[in-house]
């Protein structure tokens, strides 16, 4: 480990700290729905997009409904996605003459997209038109991530409302926070990327002349719009299979740190403005806090494990760090650095190969997305899953003092404890059962590229990743199967709804309530106390869960490297 190292990690964090009361006093704007200077520019946009729709954006809707239209919203969004992917060889944009993609294929990118996930079990540069990277992939990106921070806006319309019966309208949400935020972020994004040397073009391939005097085609296309929106949108997907390894999808060490702090952005503002929302900021502060902690304790062990290197490799005459699969152009602290925040962040890009990690540095990046991605986490995903572990604290707490659990001035009572625990419990039973299934049958166990504790973390990391809805992958695992694309396809699927619909649930049930006043017997909520619960249910609750599983997997795998077995 470095000094510069450690620097570059202490000043990311504090320019994270720094957007946060920013990004969420725009947020908070766009959750109330009050103008923004930007109504000037996309106002007859929004206006018309519900004139056509035939939507009153001032029709407040029942958590029923607003589940009902999104769930609607993203059939639709898959099947369109499916059949454009299907049709890919007879649709234009398509100069290479690309072929359309198989049922399974096809059934699992559609599903990755509409989640959120972005899963890719294809080189994107070799499977995929640049027809069907924009019009089926970047177009989700934008949707999906816009769904994200809609379902937040409802839950904290949920805690912020007294006696209600509705949580806001899904359309305004989606249509707002698509227009006033993540379009115009997006715009001057991508700008920065061309200029930083990221292609954008509707041309497919370049011939370029090696030394050897060869020709080499190299494939380009619209990637830098592309790239602003996986990472301000904590999507992942890459254009190239290599992802942000790739010099055409992150050529400096610049571009590297902007995405890193792109992919934070949202999740941390979305923390100050549940705060506002509910009518004191200091709870979106103790939210970040116990996020930070999370955070630097997951970047600490990663960074030390690399920075230690492999023991078989020393024994051979080989000293340093861990340098397998990592881009010299960032090295060690930034890979490691990158790793931890977009398995924090349910993003997924990757900067450096995550099966080339040691085995307890690659462990923290699958245990990120098995707490649930709540270490700031996804946008929107990210702040609604932590509270489903507030809840759960605050229940606990109320044990311990003997009172009805109260939070933001909510009683929280059976309903909201069980829809919590409900919603929770979701990742565990997928990503084991799923896991457990694959770990047995033939058609699983010929995935794994490794034997032994390895293999079997391909495998374990691969169902985390698609039930967390994050997208990255323990690359040595081959997933495009039918077994895989299925299975993966249903994890995805079950990781993303069946959390969302709960709490929905939740923020219907919050909203109906009246408000409970703070009294002497209150439980606070905003300080070192409250931070540690937190810390101590998300690790005790989410955490332990996985354990026997990590100990077959990455622990096994670095007990045996360090008695001198590679897998």
């Amino acid at each position: 480990m470095t000094v510069q190292g450690w620097i570059l990690i202490l000043v990311f964090t504090a320019l994270i700290v720094a957007i946060a009361k920013p990004m969420g006093l725009w947020l908070f704007a766009l959750y109330e729905g009050r103008r923004t200077p930007l109504h000037m520019v996309f106002g007859p946009i929004e206006r018309g997009f519900y004139a056509l729709a035939r939507i009153d954006p001032q029709a407040e809707q029942s958590w029923r409904r607003y589940a009902l239209h999104m769930l609607l919203f993203q059939l639709v969004a898959l099947l369109f996605t499916y059949a454009v992917l299907r049709l890919q060889g007879v649709l234009p944009m398509n100069p290479r003459g690309l072929a359309g993609i198989g049922a399974d294929g096809a059934f699992n990118t559609a599903i990755s997209f509409t989640t959120n996930t972005n899963w890719q079990w294809y080189s994107g540069e070799v499977a995929l038109s640049n027809l069907s990277q924009m019009l089926g992939l970047a177009l989700h990106n934008f949707l999906s991530a816009a769904a994200g921070i809609a379902i937040a806006f409802a839950l904290f319309r949920g805690f912020a409302r007294r006696q209600s019966a509705t949580i806001g309208n899904f359309w305004a949400d989606m249509t707002r926070v698509t227009l006033y935020l993540l379009l115009p972020i997006c715009i001057v994004y991508a700008l920065f990327l061309i200029a930083s040397g990221v292609p954008q073009t509707f041309a497919s391939i370049l011939d370029a002349t090696t030394l050897e005097g060869a020709t080499q085609h190299i494939v380009v296309g619209p990637v830098a719009s592309q790239e602003a929106i996986k990472m301000l949108g904590t999507n992942g997907g890459g254009f190239f299979n290599a992802n942000s390894a790739h010099p055409f999808e992150n050529p400096t060490a610049l571009t590297n740190l902007v995405q890193m702090l792109s992919i934070f952005s949202i999740g941390v503002g979305l923390t100050w403005c549940f705060g506002k929302a509910v009518g004191n900021t200091r709870q979106g502060w103790a939210i970040l806090a116990a996020m930070m902690a999370l955070f630097l304790a997951g970047v600490g062990i990663v960074y030390w494990q690399e920075a230690v290197g492999n023991p078989v490799l020393h024994q051979l005459g080989l000293a340093g760090g861990n340098l397998e699969g990592k881009e010299v152009r960032f090295g060690i602290a930034a890979s490691a650095l990158f790793a931890v925040i977009t398995t924090a962040a349910s993003c997924g890009a990757v900067n450096a190969m995550h099966d080339s990690f040691t085995a307890l540095g690659g462990m923290i990046p699958m245990f990120n997305i098995q707490l649930g991605e709540i270490v700031v986490g996804g946008v929107g995903a990210g702040i609604y899953g932590f509270l489903l572990f507030a809840l759960l604290a605050v229940f606990v707490a109320g044990l311990m003092v003997g009172r009805t659990p109260e939070y933001v001035g909510k009683k929280i009572e059976g309903s909201e404890v069980k829809l919590a625990v409900l919603a929770i419990a979701v990742l565990p039973l997928c990503i084991l059962g799923f896991t457990a299934l694959s770990a047995v049958m033939p058609q699983g166990l010929a995935g794994p590229l490794n034997k032994g504790p390895h293999g079997f973390s391909e495998i374990l990391y691969a169902f985390s990743s698609a039930t967390g809805n994050n997208g990255s992958a323990f690359a040595g695992i081959t997933s495009g199967t039918p077994w895989y694309n299925g299975l993966l396809g249903m994890a995805m699927w079950i990781g993303r709804f069946f959390v969302i619909v709960p709490v929905l649930a939740i923020a219907g049930s919050l909203a109906a309530k009246k408000n409970t006043p703070e009294t002497a017997g209150s439980f606070p909520t905003t300080g070192a106390l409250w931070v540690g619960l937190l810390l101590a249910i998300i690790l005790i609750v989410g955490g332990l869960t996985f354990l026997p599983s990590l100990a077959l997997g990455p622990i096994a795998d670095h007990l045996a490297m360090v008695r001198g077995q590679l897998f």
